[in-house]
């Protein structure tokens, strides 16, 4: 979520006006950032933000990048009629270039924030800077297409990106086959099934790898609701999903290894503005993860994963401290629903191995 407050302290900002109830201005939300955390200088960089994140998935070898961009980038349009409206500066865009972002998902609601002319301004500055996206576009067709990412190993990753109502996402931004928009989980687990194979299996080769980007579900508390478990399973069993990436709520929520395969019902937010508001601690949603994934070459089943843990501190992800990382471990573990698998944690990194958790 690199909009609002975010795009504030980057060297050129939008116009910091938001039309929302309790704040008018974007700037708001960095002076109760400085007043949690102390001041620091401004204008900052793409350094500033990311920390130590580009360095530290160097040096794990991650080869694709993968984010939910939040936000619409632009300095046009109108603000769409709702409580809270993301955008960032087109100016201010390269910073996902220099985190290294292979790719964007963007069907959720913060992206037409800024109505159909911010959502085609944020198409053209991701197409500028080389960053693929997927789960919108400026018609249905090119939106649902699903992303074909190249692998250093010569594998193809696909990704398919749907968004949700239950996560605020307006059923009238819904693309249409002359109009741009996002693209909408059907409401029935068939459906969704059908929508997916429609457009990948004329695609797929045998050694690719399937990821599914859903926005879906509220912004607090750890419960799965069962629909959620039920269309995960059905993806995974029936469209042959290797990767099931959930998002929406503002901190980390319990995963689930379903014959073999990663769900994540909730990843959180790597970065936000929202440092300074009050009300949701015990959820740690200070806290922001990138969750680095390993599959079998030959299966897709999940290998290894290893979480690193990142705590925002003016606006940047800095480290944790062992106790944070040993307490999200442990919300992983009552969580999830892990067959054969355990969690571990190390100094800044949550682990997942195989095999019981030991006595």
């Amino acid at each position: 979520m690199t909009g609002r407050g975010i795009d504030q302290v980057l060297p050129r900002p939008c116009d910091p006006a938001i039309p929302e109830r309790y704040m008018r201005s974007a700037t708001g939300y960095v002076e109760l950032a400085e007043q949690h955390s102390g001041a620091f200088d401004k204008p900052v960089n793409g350094a500033h933000i990311w920390g130590s994140l580009p360095r530290d998935l160097d040096v794990r070898g991650c080869a694709l990048r993968i984010v939910n961009l939040e936000t619409a980038i632009t300095n046009r349009g109108r603000p769409a009629p709702k409580e809270i409206n993301y955008r960032m500066s087109p100016e201010n865009a390269s910073i996902l270039a220099s985190a290294g972002i292979t790719a964007c998902t963007l069907a959720n609601n913060h992206v037409m924030d800024w109505g159909e002319q911010g959502l085609l301004d944020t198409l053209d500055v991701l197409d500028r800077l080389g960053v693929k996206h997927a789960g919108a576009g400026k018609t249905m067709a090119r939106a649902a297409a699903p992303l074909i990412l190249d692998h250093p190993d010569g594998r193809r990753v696909l990704v398919s990106a749907f968004g949700d109502v239950s996560a605020g996402v307006p059923r009238h931004w819904e693309a249409g086959a002359d109009r741009p928009g996002v693209v909408l989980l059907p409401g029935s687990a068939d459906a969704a099934i059908a929508s997916v194979r429609a457009r990948l299996d004329p695609l797929r080769h045998p050694d690719d790898i399937f990821v599914l980007s859903l926005h879906w579900g509220g912004n607090w508390g750890y419960d799965i609701p069962q629909w959620q478990r039920r269309m995960a399973h059905a993806f995974i069993d029936e469209a042959d999903a290797d990767l099931v990436v959930g998002h929406s709520s503002h901190h980390a929520k319990g995963m689930e290894i379903h014959r073999g395969r990663l769900i994540l019902y909730g990843c959180g937010d790597l970065v936000n503005d929202y440092e300074g508001i009050g009300g949701y601690e015990g959820f740690r949603p200070d806290l922001g993860l990138a969750f680095c994934v390993d599959l079998e070459a030959a299966t897709g089943r999940l290998a290894a994963l290893e979480v690193i843990v990142y705590q925002r501190r003016r606006f940047g992800l800095v480290n944790p401290g062992r106790d944070a990382v040993r307490r999200l471990a442990d919300m992983f573990a009552r969580e999830s629903r892990l067959a054969g698998w355990r969690v571990d944690s190390a100094d800044r990194s949550i682990l997942l191995r195989k095999g019981a958790a030991p006595r």
